[in-house]
């Protein structure tokens, strides 16, 4: 994999870079947001961002920067999906931002037409994960995992589904029945078509099915979230014995004004785990 610079911002005495590079996953450009300290651990933290956005909404909003600058973890945040760029023109989309570009769900997708190119979970593990250790100085078993939304229901799926690529793993408010809820749902039928395909991508299913991460996971929720009625995790994890901190948070809701706020609190439960 050969990155291209896009851009570059210096940060709390670290660098903040765009770049983009061809995936043989995707078979389009894809960008990747990476944070590098200027005193680098060689520790590092994945995060997959939710629906509608790019490399860029956790970069900007997020506020992980300083934190992450403090522990010396460098942060790497892929694009949600394909997209269409300049020379890479992407037919398959959507009008709804709940399908299509912004919105892979971090999954393979078999029907026609999104198979040629929403190949997200090959993308992330097969590509990116490798590079991360070859090219971004984060050290075999030193990488963990993180996501929101959308991109919590990638990084539980992902984690559980490849334990041996991640040390850590946390979610901020995680899709995690995805084959239960309106989201999920259309995008399922839509990228797998038959039902019988959906359980290898929802979290629920997964833990039902036996699927484990061996370590503690860490969910983060808030209480005002207008999702939190579909959030059925805690009680899958439960009854399964997966080893769980949940955290219920009064009076914060499903923005990255949330996140920001516990963002911090997340870096430093991924290093300790990371060292």
């Amino acid at each position: 994999m050969n990155f291209i610079e896009i851009s570059t911002s210096k940060a709390f005495g670290g660098m903040q870079r765009t770049l983009e590079h061809e995936s043989e996953a995707t078979l389009c450009p894809m960008r990747v947001a990476v944070f590098t300290p200027d005193q680098p651990s060689g520790a590092g933290l994945m995060f997959l961002s939710g629906l509608t956005c790019t490399e860029e909404n956790f970069t900007v909003k997020a506020g992980a920067q300083q934190r992450a600058a403090e522990l010396g973890l460098t942060l790497i945040v892929p694009d949600t999906s394909p997209r269409s760029r300049e020379g890479s023109e992407i037919i398959a989309d959507d009008p709804a931002y709940d399908l299509g570009q912004g919105a892979g769900f971090y999954m393979n997708a078999t029907q026609e037409p999104w198979a040629t190119h929403f190949h997200m979970e090959d993308y992330v593990v097969g590509e990116l994960v490798p590079a991360i250790h070859e090219q971004l100085g984060v050290g075999e078993g030193r990488l963990g995992l993180s996501g929101h939304s959308m991109g919590g229901h990638g990084a539980l799926t992902l984690a559980l589904k490849y334990p041996e690529l991640f040390t850590s793993v946390s979610a901020f408010a995680p899709i995690v029945a995805p084959s239960q809820v309106p989201w999920g749902i259309k995008a399922f039928e839509a990228y797998l078509g038959k039902e019988a395909d959906w359980r290898a991508h929802c979290t629920t299913a997964l833990v039902e099915d036996g699927k484990r991460f061996a370590n503690e996971i860490f969910i983060d929720q808030g209480l005002a979230d207008p999702f939190l009625e579909h959030q059925l995790l805690e009680n899958a994890m439960a009854a399964t014995g997966q080893p769980l901190r949940l955290e219920m948070r009064e009076g914060y809701d499903h923005s990255y004004f949330y996140i920001a706020t516990f963002i911090a609190e997340h870096l430093d439960w991924h290093n300790k785990r990371l060292v």
